[in-house]
Formats: structure tokens, C-alpha cells, sequence
């Protein structure tokens, strides 16, 4: 049985200038990146620029490419500085701070709205309105959570949980301690428990 090449081997065979190994790199990560600045960028137009600029310079760094780390830290962490440029601009600052989007909504909301509604349409599909409505709740209430953990550890669990990395890649990304990482996906977690728990209890007081 045929084996599918690593990532790591269709950029070098990129690198070699095999087209087709690009097209496959992207299929496997673009979701995955995106999904990681939409929930890390502070701003709704800045995410479509940092994906496509990430692909532009690792079609423009692939002659240097060595598989020192994994292709997806490799191709994340060119993601992740240019974010990083741009939060450091200073016409940049107002809006981190805000975390506004385009239209003066925060990212996260419209996203999370987006996300609500697909929900919705297909729960009712299935179930009755009721339950819809129960499930986008529980969504809500829990990318809301998410949203409130301090930006180190939902970097963290973002990464493990949406883009499906490995304790190590995530510390290769974000240049810490794997104890560290360990740590930040500890306390998050135990954060959403706690966010989680009390909300329900208070949903049943007020049942």
C-alpha cells in the first residue's frame, strides 16, 4: 500500500520545482492557517492579507526550505511574524486594542456569528427549534469563553485544538518550553471548565 508523502518531502520536491507537491501543501493547510489568524488577528481584513502573504513567502523562501521542523510550524511561524509586524505598526494600535474588525465589530463575534447561523440551519434540519437554539447557546458559550483566556494560552489551545498541532510543534511555533505549552493548556482548559460550569449553573437557576 502506497504511503502518502510527509510534508515535509512535498516541499522539498516544491523546492525542486514540483508544482503539483505546492498544490497538495496548500490543500492539507490552508484551512488550518486561516483558522488560526482568524481567531488570533485583532482585525477581520487583516487575515485574508497575512494567509496570502505567508504563501507568497514560502513560494519566495522554498530554495532555503530545510526540514529542520515541521512544514506546518515552518509555514505557520512565517504566519505568525507577519502578524506580529503588522500589531507592532502604530496605526495598528487603536484597532488591537479594540479588537475591531472592518466594520467596528470584534473578529471574533463575526466570526462566531457566521459559525452560529451555520449551526442553526442544520440543527433545525434535524431537530426541533428548541434544540437549535439550545445548541447555539452552548456554542456561543463557549467560543465566548475561549475568547476571554489570556492571548498566550489561547494561542495555545487554538493551535491544538482548531489546527491540530502537536505539543512540540506548537513550542517549535511559539518558542517556549514544552512544559510551558503544557502549562498554558492546562490553565485554559481548566479556565473554560470553570467559565462552563458556572454559566450552566446559572442557565438551571434560572430554568
Amino acid at each position: 500500500m502506497l504511503t502518502e508523502p510527509t510534508d515535509e518531502t512535498l516541499m522539498l520536491r516544491y523546492r525542486d520545482g514540483d508544482l503539483a507537491a505546492f498544490q497538495e501543501l496548500y490543500r492539507r493547510h490552508c484551512g488550518g492557517l486561516y483558522r488560526f489568524l482568524a481567531w488570533r488577528s485583532p482585525r477581520r481584513d487583516w487575515v485574508d492579507e497575512i494567509a496570502q502573504d505567508s504563501w507568497i513567502s514560502l513560494h519566495q523562501a522554498r530554495a532555503r526550505y530545510q526540514p529542520q521542523a515541521s512544514f506546518r510550524t515552518y509555514l505557520y511561524q512565517i504566519a505568525r511574524n507577519r502578524l506580529i509586524d503588522l500589531q507592532r505598526q502604530p496605526q495598528a494600535l487603536l484597532a488591537s486594542e479594540l479588537g475591531a474588525g472592518h466594520d467596528g465589530a470584534p473578529l471574533f463575534d463575526q466570526l462566531a456569528d457566521h459559525a452560529h447561523a451555520a449551526a442553526c440551519h442544520a440543527d433545525a434540519r434535524h431537530s426541533s427549534q428548541e434544540r437549535a437554539v439550545e445548541a447555539r447557546q452552548r456554542e456561543a458559550g463557549l467560543h465566548a469563553a475561549i475568547d476571554t483566556l489570556p492571548v498566550e494560552q489561547k494561542e495555545a489551545l487554538v493551535l491544538q485544538q482548531f489546527s491540530g498541532m502537536s505539543l512540540e510543534e506548537i513550542a517549535a511555533l511559539v518558542d517556549a518550553p514544552l512544559e510551558t505549552v503544557k502549562s498554558r493548556l492546562r490553565y485554559a482548559m481548566r479556565k473554560l471548565r470553570e467559565q462552563l460550569s458556572t454559566e450552566l449553573a446559572a442557565q438551571g437557576e434560572q430554568a
